[in-house]
């Protein structure tokens, strides 16, 4: 069997409002959730599966994303929309700009849980 992305678990003080975050921002589905997760699904089977934090303090993750043009898109309108800050840099030296790095866009934002989010046209490598 070859070696698959399947899952990964996003620490949130309120994995209902990260997970609607994301599913409203990228036009995720939502899955079915079981005990504290509450599931996006992506393409390939992905889960992203948000929980809450088994302490008080949350360590900020830093999660990339690749979106076609179009996606990315409708995702960056939606940031705009809402008032969400963002940077074109992971320095946040470059506030409500996007890049134009690696022949694509990028942008770097946070979600409601203070993680650090990037959505990318292009892959680095």
């Amino acid at each position: 069997m070859p070696i698959t992305f399947n899952h990964t678990i996003i620490i949130a003080k309120d994995g209902a409002e990260s997970a609607r975050f994301f599913r409203e921002l990228f036009e995720a589905a939502e899955a079915p959730s079981w005990g504290p997760f509450t599931n996006v699904q992506l393409d390939e089977g992905v889960l992203i599966q948000f929980a809450a934090p088994p302490l008080e303090e949350i360590q900020p993750q830093h999660y990339a994303f690749l979106v076609d043009d179009e996606r990315f898109d409708r995702a960056y309108a939606r940031l705009v929309d809402r008032g969400v800050e963002h940077w074109a840099d992971p320095q946040m030296r470059h506030p409500g700009e996007i890049n134009h790095g690696h022949g694509g866009r990028g942008v770097y934002f946070r979600d409601p849980a203070g993680h650090f989010f990037e959505m990318i046209t292009q892959p680095y490598l």
